[in-house]
Order: C-alpha cells, then sequence, then structure tokens
C-alpha cells in the first residue's frame, strides 16, 4: 500500500486495535470522474474487487456503503453554481474523488476522499423523504465509519466505513 494513502488514513487507526499497515492483505482505488454516473462505477467495482478478494457475501452491505459514500461526495463537494448533474463537480485544481478499498483479515475499509472541507452531517430526514438518509443507511449497515481532514491536503476530507469480515 503507498505511503501516501496510509498517511490520508493514519486517523483511522485512532480508536482501533493496534494496526500493521503491512498487513494490509488487499488495497485498491478507483478514481471517480466528476459525474454522478460514478457511482454505479464505484459499485462495479467494488464488485469485481469483493468477487477477487472472495468477499461475494458481503457485497450487498458494501455496495450500499459505497453507493452512498459516493453519492454524498458528488453531491457535496458540487462548488456553488454548478447547475446540472453533468456539469464538472470539482474545482480543477482540486484532487479527484477517489474510492479506496483496504482490506485486513478482519475487516474491510471502504475509504472515499473528496475535495470538500464539510463534515458529513446526517440530516433530518422524515419516513417518506427520497434523501438524507445516506449516513443513516452507512450507519446501519457497516459495522462503523467516521470521517477526518485529509492529511497532507489544503482541502477535502476523507469518509470511511469499515466492515468487519466473516
Amino acid at each position: 500500500m503507498g505511503t501516501k494513502v496510509l498517511t490520508m488514513l493514519q486517523p483511522l487507526w485512532q480508536g482501533f486495535p493496534p494496526v500493521d499497515p503491512p498487513a494490509v492483505s488487499g488495497s485498491v482505488s478507483y478514481s471517480l470522474a466528476p459525474r454522478y454516473e460514478s457511482v454505479r462505477g464505484a459499485r462495479h467495482f467494488t464488485r469485481e474487487t469483493l468477487c477477487r478478494w472472495e468477499l461475494e457475501e458481503i457485497f450487498d452491505s458494501v455496495a450500499l456503503v459505497v453507493s452512498e459514500l459516493v453519492t454524498n461526495a458528488l453531491r457535496h463537494a458540487t462548488p456553488a453554481g454548478a447547475t446540472g448533474p453533468y456539469e464538472p463537480l470539482f474545482d480543477p485544481g482540486a484532487p479527484p474523488a477517489r474510492l479506496h478499498l483496504m482490506r485486513w483479515s478482519s475487516r474491510l475499509v471502504c475509504a472515499v476522499r473528496d475535495a470538500d472541507d464539510a463534515p458529513p452531517e446526517a440530516a433530518e430526514a422524515d419516513a417518506g423523504a427520497e434523501s438524507g438518509r445516506g449516513l443513516y443507511l452507512v450507519d446501519s449497515f457497516s459495522d462503523g465509519w467516521g470521517w477526518h481532514p485529509l492529511a497532507g491536503a489544503p482541502h477535502g476530507k476523507v469518509v470511511w466505513a469499515q466492515f468487519r469480515l466473516p
């Protein structure tokens, strides 16, 4: 795993039992184009990765969480004044949004970085609302989630979720 990814995710290790970064048994990442179609691509990338890692049985929960994290990254990192779903969503000088999947022997971590500084917030959504429940779903389908500012960059954050492996 690259030093840059380890540095970016350093705050993730806080609050967990000691983790030996070289013990990571798999690490992949997927660049997210600044278009909403990237959500489908991220799910496909996740399916292929989990199949390669022989973790197909957790795909449904992981795919739902990946979809929510990627959607949030694309939606909330949209600069003011962008008008449509096909407008560029990020400052051209900002690092692109990216999905990272990392596997240890006992857990999987999905992390999405974006160029927005604002922390993720669970919206108050009524039962019939079409949106606003994403972080509640992430919390319900993962074994924990959190976020931290992007290390080593002037702007951005990483939102992550972890899953215990069967």
